[in-house]
């Protein structure tokens, strides 16, 4: 039986369905820029962060890379294009072009709005169907959320402090004043495309959770390892993991704690990497499943 998804309107599917192409310059997403995920109008799967986007002047939403796994490309049959679907679904989003040197990647995906749909980053949330959220510490948040968005699944990212005593900490607080806090990164996942498993293993492959209240250079109780489960099923998937590195020989302090509040980072810690277009100092991956 084939899976059901959402309803379209004949206008829908004459694109997503049929490959059709909206006029240029007509698509609610073209010149939009707001901060969130823009999912797929059939399936609702995570296909491209607010952050890849940028203006072609193209006349349809251009989007300099895709969300790991969500795009699949395709050669067109015109025999010149290649075409880009829904990894998920299937469904037609546009068509993707390279060496035009718009940005960085050498890369645009022209995507027609009417295939997506736009979330705002204030309302990601687990109360979403399929979505889920895990909360990680692992050093300097700003290496782990890098390694974290790029996974495939993963819906949105926000980096900030956790597990302390101290009500809506800053920065300094957090760095100069006993707060107990650690700085964190809270994970929304799509769960009909990865899961905690999937992403806890990541969060041990990213960091050296042999290391207590640092991570490489940085050191302090902000940086411990420690995951803050949301169900006692994360708790259990995550004390499984701590046993099989341990059984290979690693060393690991990582600390397993229910989550509590989550108080967010100023905005210059969000995407922190993306933002300064540099990589992370402390973070690398390590195979260790």
């Amino acid at each position: 039986m084939e899976k059901d998804f959402n309803k379209l309107t004949k206008e829908e599917e004459y694109v997503i369905l049929h490959k059709g192409t909206e006029p240029p310059f007509s698509g609610e997403y073209d010149k939009f820029y707001e901060d969130g995920t823009y999912v797929c109008k059939r399936c609702d799967s995570p296909l491209y962060y607010s952050s890849s986007k940028f203006n072609s002047g193209c006349g349809w939403p251009a989007f300099d890379s895709e969300i790991e796994g969500a795009v699949k490309h395709i050669p067109d049959k015109d025999g010149i294009r290649t075409e880009i679907v829904c990894a998920n679904c299937g469904a037609h989003l546009g068509h993707v072009f390279e060496g035009e040197g718009f940005t960085e990647t050498n890369t645009r995906h022209c995507v027609n709005s009417i295939s997506m749909k736009f979330i705002p980053k204030d309302k990601i949330t687990e109360s979403s169907q399929n979505y889920e959220t895990a909360i990680f510490a692992a050093g300097c948040f700003w290496g782990v959320e890098h390694h974290l968005k790029l996974a495939k699944g993963v819906v949105s990212t926000e980096v900030g402090y956790t597990g302390g005593k101290t009500k809506n900490p800053t920065y300094k607080d957090v760095c100069y004043m006993d707060t107990e806090h650690a700085e964190a990164v809270k994970v929304v996942f799509d769960t009909t495309l990865t899961d905690f498993e999937t992403l806890a293993k990541l969060f041990f492959e990213i960091h050296d959770p042999g290391q207590l209240n640092r991570q490489g250079p940085d050191v302090g109780t902000q940086y411990r390892s420690e995951i803050f489960y949301t169900s006692p099923e994360q708790a259990e998937i995550a004390q499984n993991l701590v046993g099989i590195l341990q059984n290979k020989g690693y060393k690991v302090v990582t600390k397993i704690s229910p989550a509590v509040e989550f108080y967010p980072a100023e905005d210059y810690h969000q995407d922190y990497y993306e933002k300064t277009n540099s990589n992370p100092y402390c973070h690398f991956y390590q195979k260790k499943f």
